[in-house]
């Protein structure tokens, strides 16, 4: 199982702020994740629609969309973050 989070609009549009999901077959990296998800349709693909704008943490650290998944990580999703 992996626990997936998500922040700000992701959580609105997706309809819930965590879950835990079993790591699909043959997903091995952040990108192949955010493929799953996209492909769950509505909320999902609508969140996950323009990759470009999501960050990604995988076990709290920031990580590009090669970074590998593994059962019992913590992948969290989040649109970038800015300061005033």
């Amino acid at each position: 199982m992996i626990k997936l989070l998500y922040f700000a609009w992701l959580r609105s549009k997706i309809g819930q702020a965590e879950e835990q999901i079993a790591l699909p077959e043959g997903v091995a990296d952040v990108g192949g994740l955010i493929v799953h998800l996209q492909a769950r349709g509505g909320g999902y693909a609508d969140a996950l629609a323009n990759i470009d704008v999501v960050k990604v943490a995988v076990n709290q650290e920031y990580a590009p969309f090669s970074h590998p998944v593994k059962p019992g990580d913590e992948v969290a999703l989040f649109p970038p973050v800015t300061g005033g």
